[in-house]
């Protein structure tokens, strides 16, 4: 979710928009105190307004500048590239490098475009480059820039230097994009730059390598598992798993022409358009449930990822279920950089579940909307994809969508707001296929050990006889609640929240939904959104219809065995700009925690224990039960 200040100050855009038709190694290499490092720079920050200003071109006057790249040949899949820039005449606080992909795009001024960035929440008038950065970097981040202290003479004169130049270098972590790029030097700041330098292409030694390869249950058998990974390459490849056993992929992409667009056009269509490459699934079958496998996938031809240990989960219908739950993740940089958009917490709960898995603590993970934030900056679902990986590669990883992979005007969401940045969930459907009925139809339900989820989109139409509030209904009403005791209830926006923010909550959405909850005696509800930690009694229509007692332990309890109405959870605290608790919850509202974390839970026939963990310390900071 967008904070409530961020969609006030730019409602006026909004209303134009509405009415136009339509692992584990690399993340030891972080950042200190990342998240400090990366606070200020989530929603509208310097860096996203620079394609909007006029841009000049310096190089003219700076005859000695060079950029330098530590990576002389190909790169690899994942490192850090140092970039020097030497022959600067003199440093300044507004002197910046851009790492642009593909190399050949335009960073030259659009100026007839300048309505295009509306849609960013920006009103400046004028853009600066045709292709959005990657990334980019203050060159002051090396210390010893702006003091000049490496010095170079350019030109001697009568013995003497007559022009002395300073030089600076700092660290860009890089992923294999399949395209190549380039580093571009910028004095002015974001605001007035000035081009000065570009460095030679570099491109990846491999730009077919299979990656980011990432796993989800098809069924409620955990006899198999499907794999979801990226390359370069368009030909099918195959996973081998198990004790020989060998499946091939199917191969699918999208193109600009699947993005939505207006009469503005989107940044998914424009200028934050990056090639995906081509999308590669195939399903491991004649699986074991809760039984660990290896596997890798690719070809001979196009090279094999590393040999993976994955475990499959419970079979719905058995008894013990470890699993974690969260919204709002999004990526953190692993460098220095600002981003369009940046969740300071990402990864440091990605690192936290990470250890989960290590201590096969971990069943399976739900993610239940806002992925990966890329909102029509397509380059970003490979960084979120790569960050996740010590992860989603070893255990069933389900997802719900959010509005930032949906919502856009004129696109049949249910909100219309540009939150996807034009995407309307293609990118997020082709890179997440979640056991789903139909295209752009993303619920679902699936069953492990003793637990049954539903899984819903809040952004697709839920009204009352709608096709998705009939799924639900059929779905939910058709539960055995011998064979899986707990039912769960996933969705993105929130039926409760203390967070009085614009769009926190929708009252149809409540009113249409919430009475199936009841009448399916739904035992627990989760949802994203907001960003912070909020539980709840078990509440109906704002009203406490039972309030847990302490156990021994001094655990709050539910007492379902005299079911009277779920127990509601707001857990949106997985990365994004955290939302601050509010001090005058309601009287449903039992506990708010505004800290990065994640759910995690421990469903067995008779008990589901539910725990909020925080990522940095580890620390469970809130816990409860609910018992049959």
């Amino acid at each position: 979710m967008e904070s409530s200040n961020w969609i006030l100050k730019h409602v006026s855009i909004l209303l134009i928009l509405f009415l136009t038709p339509s692992m584990s190694s690399t993340l030891d290499l972080i950042v200190t105190q990342t998240k400090t490092l990366h606070q200020n720079f989530t929603a509208v920050s310097d860096f996203r307004l620079i394609n909007r200003r006029i841009l000049k071109d310096g190089s003219i006057l700076s005859p000695y500048v060079k950029l330098i790249i530590s990576k002389n040949s190909s790169l690899s899949d994942d490192q850090f590239v140092t970039v020097t820039v030497t022959g600067v005449s003199k440093p300044r606080d507004g002197d910046w490098v851009a790492m642009i992909s593909p190399s050949n795009s335009n960073v030259k001024t659009c100026l007839l475009n300048e309505f295009y960035y509306l849609q960013t929440g920006d009103t400046s008038k004028l853009p600066l480059l045709c292709h959005y950065p990657v990334k980019a970097q203050y060159l002051k981040n090396d210390p010893d820039y702006l003091s000049c202290k490496n010095k170079e003479c350019k030109k001697e004169q009568n013995g003497k230097c007559s022009v002395t130049t300073c030089s600076g270098s700092i660290k860009f972590h890089v992923i294999n994009i399949r395209t190549d790029i380039e580093f571009v030097f910028f004095t002015g700041g974001f605001l007035t730059p000035f081009l000065v330098g570009r460095s030679t292409p570099l491109g990846f030694a491999n730009p077919n390598k299979p990656l980011y390869g990432h796993l989800s249950s098809i069924d409620s058998t955990a006899t198999s598992m499907r794999l979801t990974w990226v390359s370069g390459d368009k030909e099918p490849q195959q996973i081998q798993y198990g004790d020989g056993k060998t499946v091939t992929s199917a191969v699918t992409t999208f193109s600009q022409n699947d993005m939505c667009s207006s009469a503005l056009p989107s940044p998914a269509k424009d200028f934050g358009w990056h090639d995906p490459g081509y999308i590669h699934s195939a399903v491991m079958t004649g699986l074991n449930p809760s039984t660990t496998y290896s596997y890798r996938y690719g070809s001979n031809s196009v090279d094999w990822s590393q040999q993976i240990k994955f475990s499959t989960p419970p079979s719905g219908g058995s008894d013990e279920l470890k699993f974690v739950a969260f919204g709002d993740m999004g990526k953190t940089p692993l460098d220095a950089s600002e981003e369009h958009y940046i969740q300071p917490g990402a990864l440091s709960v990605i690192k936290a579940i990470a250890s989960e898995v290590d201590s096969n603590n971990l069943n399976s993970v739900f993610h239940i909307g806002d992925i990966s934030y890329a909102t029509g900056f397509l380059a970003e679902w490979d960084f979120f994809m790569n960050l996740i990986s010590p992860v989603a590669s070893r255990v069933s990883y389900m997802t719900a969508i959010g509005n930032h992979e949906r919502d856009y005007v004129s696109s049949g969401s249910v909100y219309q707001t540009p939150d996807s940045g034009g995407e309307c969930g293609v990118p997020y459907e082709t890179y997440f296929p979640m056991p789903t009925s139909a295209k752009d139809k993303p619920w679902y339900s699936i069953e492990q050990a003793s637990v049954h989820f539903t899984v819903i989109s809040t952004e697709h139409d839920w009204s009352i006889d709608s096709q998705q509030y009939e799924w639900m209904k059929k779905d939910m009403a058709s539960v055995n609640r011998q064979h899986t005791p707990w039912l769960v209830f996933m969705g993105h926006r929130p039926m409760y929240t203390s967070n009085q923010g614009f769009s926190s909550k929708d009252q149809n959405f409540i009113k249409a939904v919430e009475p199936l909850l009841i009448e399916n005696t739904v035992d627990l509800a989760l949802f994203g959104h907001v960003h912070n930690y909020e539980r709840t009694c078990s509440v109906y229509q704002n009203k406490c219809k039972a309030m847990p007692i302490k156990d021994q332990k001094g655990v709050d309890t539910y007492d379902n065995k005299n079911y009277s109405a779920p127990v509601h959870a707001v857990i949106g605290m997985a990365g994004f700009t955290l939302d601050k608790s509010s001090n005058n919850g309601e009287s449903w509202s039992l506990k708010r925690i505004s800290e990065f974390g994640y759910l995690r839970a421990h469903a067995t026939k008779n008990d589901l224990n539910l725990e909020f963990v925080t990522s940095d310390t580890r620390e469970v900071k809130d816990s409860f039960r609910i018992t049959k």
